[in-house]
């Protein structure tokens, strides 16, 4: 029977509508338990999966209402119901009512940018996960997974439709595994634990990310190179965060006695906390290959620089001479005096020799030639 509080209808103001539902953020200084439906929210699709050691059935129920029925029908089955899509505020009002839910959690399910947690309740535990992983187009997702577990179901509510659970679906269908013999919290386990797996083929990706990235600081950095970097590292510091939360939820569920979760869960659920720990060794070790990465960039950076400042430098030393040469000679200083007519040997003389513009050229060659071959010997043109 809902209590008081949580038959009251939750109401749904007018919000912009954001592309990102992970900056859905209740409206400060707003009623508690009451929240808004974007938009463009997607609408709600359901799937019930009804099981037990020996059978399995799959509905694709129309509203919660029918959903409880199927339930009801089958009580004596463990049920999952999946939600995936907030977009019917009728949806979350009908869970309140039927599941003794109450709003606050609603409020924590669709403001999807709660970090993972387990609250215990009166009936039932609500927990909240959050998958990351890389959708089709290979973009970094960050999906909050929420789940109320009970003694004999659990409801686990996403806002999009990514599918994150299909290897446990398929685990259910086959008749003999350890799901179809145990109760909702082995239930809520399997989908924790799934989710988490899920974090270690990202890390391998990120992993082969940085070698990538690795080669291409040495040998060819560029503006984008950097980009890349600082990209991964935004990644990783929203990997650490949420493993760090997962490492909290899992300490939280391995240290409760609420009798929803069982002793002989507990082993499992200490499995899942290794692969929390194990992530997160890897995480630390990726954000200080990053940070190594960037000196690499910066150093990479500075040593073209320096090649390019080297090679200026040769250059301008190569024609430094030569245009104190030719400056000299273009100062056209009269070798007769326009008074007198009388030669003045002392002014530049050789600026009417037959073979004096011959002369110089050479002697420029000469020098010029010079010059690069004794640079070529101290290894100053070219690059190491």
């Amino acid at each position: 029977m809902a209590t008081e509080g949580n038959s009251k209808k939750l109401r749904a103001t007018k919000k912009p509508s954001l592309k990102n539902a992970q900056n859905r953020k209740a409206a400060i200084g707003g009623v508690p338990g009451y929240f808004n439906i974007a938009a463009d929210a997607r609408p709600p699709v359901f799937r019930l999966y009804t099981y037990s050691n020996i059978e399995f059935q799959e509905f694709l129920p129309k509203n919660i209402g029918e959903a409880k029925a199927i339930m009801k029908a089958n009580d004596g089955n463990v049920h999952w119901l999946e939600i995936h899509g907030f977009g019917d505020l009728q949806m979350f009002n009908d869970i309140s009512n039927y599941f003794d839910i109450h709003p606050l959690e609603l409020e924590d399910v669709i403001n999807t940018y709660q970090r993972p947690k387990m609250e215990e309740h009166a009936g039932h535990l609500f927990i909240v996960t959050r998958g990351l992983f890389l959708n089709a187009e290979q973009s970094f997702i960050n999906e909050q997974l929420s789940m109320f577990i009970s003694n004999n179901f659990v409801i686990t509510m996403q806002d999009s439709y990514e599918d994150l659970l299909e290897s446990l679906r398929n685990r259910l269908r086959r008749g003999k595994s350890i799901l179809r013999n145990s109760g909702s919290d082995f239930l809520m386990y399997s989908i924790n634990d799934t989710v988490v797996d899920n974090y270690f083929p990202l890390l391998e990706k990120i992993g082969d990310r940085l070698d990538d990235l690795e080669e291409e600081a040495l040998n060819d950095a560029s503006r984008n190179t950097l980009t890349k970097i600082q990209t991964i590292k935004r990644e990783l510091i929203v990997f650490r965060r949420t493993a760090f939360a997962e490492r909290d939820k899992a300490n939280d569920m391995l240290r409760s006695h609420n009798e929803i979760i069982r002793e002989e869960t507990k082993v499992y659920l200490r499995d899942t906390y290794d692969h929390v720990m194990q992530s997160l060794d890897l995480i630390d070790s990726y954000k200080e290959i990053t940070t190594g990465l960037t000196d690499i960039y910066l150093s990479s950076i500075s040593n073209r620089m320096n090649q390019i400042m080297k090679i200026l430098a040769v250059i301008s030393t190569i024609f430094i001479p030569l245009t104190f040469i030719v400056g000299v000679y273009g100062m056209n200083f009269a070798s007769i005096d326009p008074l007198t007519n009388k030669p003045m040997p002392l002014n530049m003389p050789e600026l009417y020799s037959p073979y004096g513009y011959v002369g110089v050229l050479i002697l420029m060659a000469v020098m010029t030639i010079s010059m690069i071959i004794y640079f070529a010997r101290k290894g100053w043109m070219w690059k190491d």
